[in-house]
């Protein structure tokens, strides 16, 4: 186990499988941008990342999600799943948009894919596809969510991004869909990671306003977060026990208790997701590297970590400082 400056325990470790998606997001990749993506021999092969993952396991990893832009356009990534599998991580679990996840599922559950996260910020198919920038039906996502709980990949979670003004009037109705499937939902407040996204703070509908909206069609109860580090704000149905979560990372930082370390495509560490730049631990592994160094690298890195940009947000808006930032397709969440 390793703390860093501020006491926060290193235990959670993101790895970005790629800088593609199949979707141009409105959130990370608007239209009219050129975007420069990484050549294909600068992404970690799946053998470097699975090199990287046993060295630092000792350090106190119980998690390791997969991200990306999108992980399902790396092919074969189950050959991925089943090395990290192989190692022992105890909960291994992918973020996806959901576009590609009905035909793989199966093969991902197999190779030892825990569990799935599918971000889908909106059930109506023009605001879908006005959000994604092409043409799409929330139907082919949901197909693939339902195909996720079929084959056993659970619990399935969904995530929404919530804009003002654009999606934040559904809230009730996607709780309701998914209520009906027995699927927890995280309702999540709008952030300005990178700097193509279009965000301000006008555009952000907080977590006291989701949970005003949501409680005029349901009566909730609040959950204690199950562990230091938890991100979201838990919360039950009455009714049923499901739970529904809610992430204030603009509106009630959370800064203090992050344990997350995220690895880009391209081989960077990234000790925060508003991160300036990344730390290159890629040259290390390739030159041939021993466990142990890399590990040594990490506790180094981690050590002296201070990051605390959310909490540092608005002083710095109040000071016209708006500091350039990795941008989301290519760190994942």
């Amino acid at each position: 186990m390793i703390v860093d400056s501020l006491g926060r325990e290193l235990r959670d470790l993101r790895i970005s499988i790629t800088d593609r998606c199949n979707f141009r997001c409105a959130f990370c990749m608007p239209e009219g941008k050129d975007y420069e993506f990484f050549p294909r021999e600068e992404l970690l092969s799946f053998e470097e990342i699975a090199k990287f993952v046993k060295a630092i396991l000792p350090l106190g990893i119980k998690k390791v999600r997969l991200t990306g832009g999108e992980p399902l356009l790396r092919r074969h990534l189950e050959n991925l799943i089943s090395m990290l599998s192989e190692l022992g991580v105890e909960d291994i679990s992918l973020t996806t948009n959901g576009f590609l996840l009905k035909e793989k599922a199966e093969v991902l559950k197999s190779a030892g894919l825990k569990r799935v996260t599918v971000s889908l910020p909106s059930l109506r198919d023009e605001v879908l596809s006005k959000i994604v920038g092409r043409e799409v039906k929330a139907s082919q996502i949901i197909e693939g969510i339902l195909k996720a709980i079929e084959v056993g990949l659970s619990p399935v979670k969904v995530n929404v991004c919530v804009v003002k003004g654009l999606n934040h009037e559904e809230i009730p109705e996607i709780a309701r869909f998914f209520k009906g499937l027995g699927v927890v939902v995280r309702f999540i407040e709008f952030m300005d990671v990178g700097t193509l996204n279009g965000w301000s703070l006008d555009r952000v509908f907080s977590v006291r306003e989701m949970l005003e909206l949501l409680q005029r069609s349901f009566e909730l109860e609040p959950v204690g977060r199950s562990y230091r580090g938890e991100v979201a704000e838990r919360y039950r149905y009455k009714e049923d026990g499901l739970e529904v979560g809610f992430i204030s990372s603009i509106t009630q930082p959370f800064c203090g208790d992050c344990n997350r370390l995220r690895l880009t495509a391209d081989g960077k560490l990234l000790t925060c997701l508003f991160a300036r730049e990344g730390h290159d631990v890629k040259s290390l592994i390739r030159r041939g590297a021993k466990e142990e160094e890399i590990r040594d690298f990490v506790v180094s890195l981690w050590s002296k970590r201070k990051d605390r940009y959310s909490e540092e947000r608005l002083e710095l808006l109040k000071k016209g400082i708006l500091p350039k930032k990795i941008e989301m397709f290519k760190v994942g969440g």
